[in-house]
């Protein structure tokens, strides 16, 4: 034997081939679903449109159906009134310009006094030039005053503009759109019925990409990995089978010590929507 196993090797070398790779076979795997998602109502109201019917086919993002948002609808448009105001609050700075313009004529008067005082010593009394210093000090006041009003008129203008993307994410929330890409195969809420947040609409299944799901036995979890393509032949309820490549996106870490198995997961896609969960399925891996 020891001979014969130097030989191949030998002949291996001679002809320049490889010893051919080991061929791994998992029967029984069963076809299963990637994904699935019961739709939920976001909003409390009246399901005032329903787009859909069971077996149909939809693409995500298409819009399933509306619940009324007429109420919420007349709160953008308030909230859009509101901003216009805020924002013309914000853009008026005539207060902050007067403010200082009248510093400029405190100042200037003040300045002519003082002037007046050096040419004619007690032209100005006391009182008036106090009365004057009053008045420049109070116009100062009154700039930095202006100047904060108009800061946080532009801050209430933020304010606003935050509570319109709100209440158009409320109008958004009124409709009811697919997560992902399947076909509607259920169906729990009808027009006109009184739905609230997180009510199920409506069940959707993804079935373009499907995932086979099965046992490998764990003498070969050091040749197979995740990410590995695999071989799939699906055997057809009418008779013959399918066959199509995926890749290996799980290896369960946890081995059954009953069995000595692990569980194996391989996604690929389904176009033509032929193959249905269900079905049963063999994966083939090439090893090195």
């Amino acid at each position: 034997m020891f001979i014969a196993i130097l030989t191949c090797f030998a002949l291996s070398a001679i002809t320049g081939q490889a010893p051919a790779a080991e061929t791994i076979e998992v029967p029984g795997m069963v076809l299963k679903l990637v994904e699935q998602v019961d739709v939920p109502a976001r909003e409390t109201g009246v399901l005032s449109a329903l787009n859909v019917r069971e077996g149909q086919a939809v693409e995500q993002g298409f819009l399933l159906g509306q619940i009324d948002d007429a109420e919420a609808r007349i709160a953008v448009e308030r909230v859009k009134i509101e901003l216009l105001i805020a924002k013309t609050h914000a853009e008026n700075d005539i207060n902050v310009r007067f403010s200082k313009k009248s510093v400029e004529v405190a100042k200037a008067e003040l300045a002519r006094s003082i002037d007046s005082i050096k040419r004619f010593p007690k032209s100005v009394s006391e009182s008036e030039m106090d009365r004057l210093r009053l008045l420049v000090e109070k116009g100062n006041l009154e700039v930095e005053q202006a100047a904060r009003d108009f800061a946080v008129a532009g801050f209430a203008q933020h304010v606003k503009a935050n509570e319109l993307q709100a209440v158009q994410q409320k109008v958004a929330n009124h409709q009811i759109a697919a997560p992902i890409k399947g076909v509607v195969v259920q169906i729990q809420r009808h027009q006109g019925e009184w739905v609230k947040p997180g009510d199920t609409v409506l069940r959707i299944l993804r079935i373009d990409r499907l995932r086979a799901e099965g046992y490998l036995k764990a003498k070969y979890l050091g040749k197979v990995a995740k990410g590995r393509e695999v071989r799939l032949t699906v055997e057809l309820p009418q008779g013959g089978d399918v066959k199509l490549a995926g890749k290996i996106v799980l290896l369960d870490p946890e081995i059954e010590p009953v069995n000595a198995q692990l569980r194996i997961w391989a996604e690929f896609s389904n176009p033509n929507l032929q193959l249905l969960p269900g079905m049963r399925a063999k994966v083939t891996i090439d090893v090195p």
